[in-house]
C-alpha cells in the first residue's frame, strides 16, 4: 500500500490519449485515480466529473489518469460513449493496483470477490505521493483533489 509521503513505484503508465508517464518522477503533479470499471454508473460520473473540471486542472498544470483492469478497447469505447476528457489506463495485469494496494478483499450480499477500491493518489512533480484518498466516495471528489492539486501549481 502506498501512504503519503511515499514515492510512488517506478512503473510506466500509458494512457488512451497516447502518452505515457513514469509515476516515480512524472515531471508535473499527477493525479492518479483508481475506479472498479468502466460504464457503471459510479465510475462514469467520477469520469465526468473529473472531464467537467479538466480546463481547470490543465490550468493548475496537473495531469489526471484514470486507472481500471478493464482493457484499452473498454476504455476507448467508454470514453466515446460518454465524450470523456480525462485520458485512461488498463491495468490487466494488476501491476499499479498491486503496488498502490487498491486491488482488495470486498463484500456484496455475503459474497467476498476481489476488486478495485475506488482511491485517489495525487503525486508530486518530484513522483513523492501529496495526498491519497482511500474508499472514495464519488460526489464532491473531483472538485476536493482540484483544490488539493491547486496547492502544489507553482505560484
Amino acid at each position: 500500500m502506498i501512504n503519503e509521503g511515499d514515492k510512488a513505484p517506478a512503473i510506466k503508465v500509458t494512457s488512451t490519449d497516447g502518452s505515457s508517464v513514469d509515476l516515480s518522477s512524472p515531471g508535473q503533479p499527477l493525479v492518479l485515480y483508481f475506479y472498479p470499471k468502466d460504464d457503471t454508473s459510479g465510475c462514469t460520473r467520477e469520469a465526468q466529473d473529473f472531464t467537467a473540471l479538466a480546463g481547470e486542472y490543465q490550468k493548475a498544470g496537473v495531469k489526471i489518469v484514470g486507472v481500471s483492469r478493464d482493457p484499452m478497447k473498454k476504455h476507448e469505447k467508454f470514453i466515446s460513449k460518454y465524450g470523456l476528457a480525462v485520458p485512461l489506463a488498463s491495468d490487466e495485469d494488476g501491476r499499479i493496483s498491486d503496488a498502490f494496494g487498491t486491488w482488495v478483499q470486498k463484500s456484496m450480499y455475503g459474497r467476498k470477490y476481489m476488486g478495485m477500491e475506488r482511491a485517489t493518489y495525487l503525486i508530486g512533480a518530484d513522483g513523492r505521493v501529496v495526498r491519497a484518498w482511500r474508499k472514495v466516495k464519488v460526489p464532491n471528489h473531483a472538485r476536493d483533489v482540484l483544490a488539493a492539486a491547486r496547492e502544489l501549481a507553482p505560484a
